[in-house]
């Protein structure tokens, strides 16, 4: 047993080892323990960077593109913003399938020089003399190509962590990602005092204004990312019990992992998370042992009470916005006329803003109205729900697959979320347009009950899998 000096720097940084557990008795070096932390937190960084690309210039995407290009629309617009999560489904198997078989600097060095590609031609998109639109649209689409890594940053993690380490480091991951979500728009806000002229480097034809100089810090920071994944990612791999073991995906395992690798993964319940996590995502768009599966189960419970609050309840009728009808206070606004009207905002006077419900969305004559209090009360609901579902929903996907590869595993589940963050915006929008508020968040409720149900027929098969195979007890709740 090694001194309490020497257990101390050995215990994981959210405390999942305690004294006395059989993780506790793991023999495990200081310096493979210090290694294999300081590569998880690499691919934390790679995890918040990754998200950062994506939301650095979501802001400015729309002026930008009709600075380039006058004949782009909104429609274009939407399929420019789209391609990233087209791109990121279509990269995620790939790059997954590739971390399973060869050492994963190789997938994450590459995907992340693709992504610096992308991020300089972005910053071009204003030399071609015609159809600047599509090569803007052909970035944002290889950029999220290099956002594929995210399947093997979670396959890292999975394999590199303990059954007991593995949820909170799951939850580190989401969080480092949420975290590139939130200050990506920040940082581009910083870039708005260089204003649209800027400056221009006449010998590369080199345009650093508020839309471009985003993206090179994406690039750069792309850079340094590549240099720390070079300098300091290891190969590491633990079973679930945390004793290090050779990394399976390309090197030859030793008799006890084969032994231990010989069941069958569940393929019913990695179907099942798979659809699991798509719904999750797909509402978005719009914790500690075993107790993921009840983790899970409350967080679409509250996402359904969230969108049920949001129904449209009473008998008070929105507002009609008539044609014309021009008035610059808003007073009363409800939530579906503070959207409708900023949608329908005329280009020529954005300092006008429309209010009511617009006449041509005949709903609006029978529908009554979203409160603010509803849909400040549903916020909370939904915002406290889905980060428990897309933490469980990945940690529960990790545990279920066990100690094999699960690159190309983790690379469908990222593409399934992908394609929901496809799907869901474009969902949402028609149905709301056409059918308004009540179709539109009832069939969400809809959706999210149906999936209550299948997480209830699964339930029992939602267990690790060295809990099925008799590795490991699932501990008592």
């Amino acid at each position: 047993m090694a001194s309490p000096g020497v257990e101390a720097e050995r215990e994981p940084l959210l405390g999942d080892h305690t004294p006395g557990s059989r993780e506790w008795d793991i023999i495990e070096t200081q310096e493979h323990y210090k290694s294999r932390w300081r590569s998880i937190r690499i691919l934390y960084l790679t995890m918040f960077l990754s998200s950062v690309g994506f939301s650095i210039v979501i802001m400015s995407i729309w002026p930008y593109l009709q600075k380039i290009d006058q004949t782009a629309d909104a429609r274009f617009l939407g399929w420019v913003i789209a391609s990233f999560s087209l791109g990121q489904m279509v990269a995620s198997p790939i790059f997954g399938l590739w971390s399973n078989y060869r050492p994963r600097k190789e997938p994450l060095v590459i995907s992340i020089l693709i992504s610096v590609a992308a991020n300089c031609l972005y910053a071009y998109v204003h030399v071609p003399a015609s159809h600047n639109k599509y090569y803007m649209l052909i970035a944002r689409g290889l950029v999220g190509f290099g956002a594929g890594n995210v399947a093997v940053v979670r396959s890292y993690v999975a394999g590199a962590t303990s059954l007991q380490e593995r949820t909170s480091s799951m939850a580190n991951t989401s969080t480092c990602q949420a975290l590139g979500f939130i200050l990506g728009p920040v940082f581009q806000t910083c870039f708005a005092l260089i204003g649209e002229k800027g400056v221009t480097w006449d010998t590369i034809k080199l345009q650093i204004n508020m839309y471009t100089a985003p993206v090179l810090l994406g690039a750069f920071l792309g850079i340094l990312n590549i240099i720390l994944i070079l300098a300091v990612l290891r190969e590491h791999r633990v079973d679930d019990s945390g004793r290090p073991c050779n990394s399976i995906n390309f090197e030859t395992a030793n008799a006890d992992e084969v032994q231990i690798s010989q069941g069958n993964i569940d393929q019913v319940a990695v179907v099942a998370t798979n659809v699991l996590f798509f719904v999750v995502l797909f509402i978005f768009a719009l914790f500690e042992t075993l107790g993921e599966r009840a983790v899970l189960l409350g967080g679409l419970l509250v996402v359904w009470a969230g969108f049920f609050i949001l129904l449209p309840w009473g008998n008070q009728l929105p507002k009609i916005q008539w044609k014309d009808l021009h008035n610059n206070s808003i007073p009363n606004t409800t939530f579906g006329e503070i959207i409708t009207g900023l949608w329908k905002l005329p280009r020529e006077d954005q300092s006008e803003l429309p209010t009511g419900c617009p006449i041509e969305q005949t709903w609006c004559l029978y529908t009554p109205v979203i409160h603010m209090a509803q849909f400040f009360t549903s916020v909370v609901f939904i915002g406290i729900g889905y980060p428990a579902c897309n933490v469980m929903s990945y940690t529960l996907y990790s545990k279920i697959l066990g100690p094999k590869p699960q690159g190309v595993y983790m690379g469908w589940l990222t593409a399934s979320g992908s394609g929901a963050r496809i799907l869901g915006p474009v969902f949402i929008s028609h149905v709301y347009s056409y059918l308004g508020p009540r179709w539109a968040f009832g069939l969400v409720c809809g959706i999210v009950l149906l999936t209550i149900s299948l997480l209830g027929v699964v339930y029992k098969r939602l267990i690790a899998f060295s809990v099925r195979y008799g590795g490991i007890q699932e501990l008592p709740r």
